[in-house]
């Protein structure tokens, strides 16, 4: 709370220019202070909309989801307001560092060659990979029969790095735009397997009408060379300012229950951070 005086209180025999100073610092203050807390121009927040249930596009052209509950929350408690603009995943980190926003909120696994270009917040969220295939199919990326085997996977993600790097030499990947087309093309045949974030896979695509003849394959993968420490807020390179402000409000809506309210609204179990 300010301590400068209220005008009402002031004694009449202060010089008035002394008296517009005081109101004039206790403007610049107040707007100071709105700035600190996040206040003023919105913070451009970029969602993909196409990872259900973490980020979608309703019918309306709406973004909605966990990721998207969660920006706003945290804009509630840097007291700003939010704009989220909604972006293609290939153009996710260079429109961020080119300045089209300024945090992107869409599920982006934390790893140390993503650090090179942009920051990133503590994680909120951690997820295993897996596999997913036809029921009654003989395909195991695991097995010794992986060879030839046409995998799915969304273009550009750290599953197609991870794909690339383990097996790129013995399947033939199949690189998407969205999850969605990959999942398509798995129910049509002309995918083996599809591989992607387990959570994703699960809610979107088999717990649906359309997923009820497929299930999950293999070990859960986690392995940190590629899928890091979890999935965290990025930000522009050296924006250290925003960046706390993020953290501290990350601590914020962990400690008063509003990450466990919208966690609980998606998912029936804990998905860390």
């Amino acid at each position: 709370m300010s301590t400068l005086p209220r005008a009402d209180r002031l004694p009449t025999i202060l010089p008035r220019r002394l008296l517009f100073g005081l109101l004039a610092g206790a403007a610049l203050l107040a707007a100071g202070a709105a700035q600190a807390a996040g206040q003023g121009q919105p913070l451009r927040v970029a969602v993909e909309g196409e990872y259900p249930p973490f980020n979608t596009t309703d019918a309306k052209g709406k973004l909605a989801g966990f990721d998207v509950d969660i920006a706003q929350a945290l804009c509630a408690a840097m007291q700003a307001s939010c704009q989220l603009v909604k972006q293609r995943w290939d153009l996710m980190i260079s429109d961020l560092a080119a300045g089209k926003y300024e945090a992107v909120v869409s599920s982006m696994s934390i790893t140390d060659e993503r650090r090179k270009r942009i920051d990133f917040t503590q994680p909120y969220y951690q997820t295993p990979s897996k596999f997913v295939r036809k029921k009654g199919s003989a395909a195991d990326i695991a097995a010794g029969g992986a060879r030839g085997l046409k995998v799915g996977v969304q273009r550009a993600t750290i599953h197609d790095q991870y794909l690339t790097d383990a097996y790129g030499d013995r399947v033939t990947i199949v690189r998407y735009t969205t999850v969605g087309e990959a999942q398509d093309d798995l129910r049509g045949g002309k995918l083996d397997l599809l591989f992607g974030d387990a959570m994703a896979l699960s809610e979107s695509f088999l717990k649906t009408p359309q997923g009820k003849g497929f299930e999950f394959t293999g070990p859960d993968v986690r392995d940190p060379r590629w899928f890091g420490q979890g999935f965290g807020i990025a930000v522009r390179k050296g924006n250290a300012d925003l960046l706390a402000k993020l953290n501290q409000a990350l601590v914020t809506i962990r400690a008063d229950g509003t990450y466990d309210r919208i966690e609980s609204k998606y998912f029936p179990f804990d998905i860390g951070g």
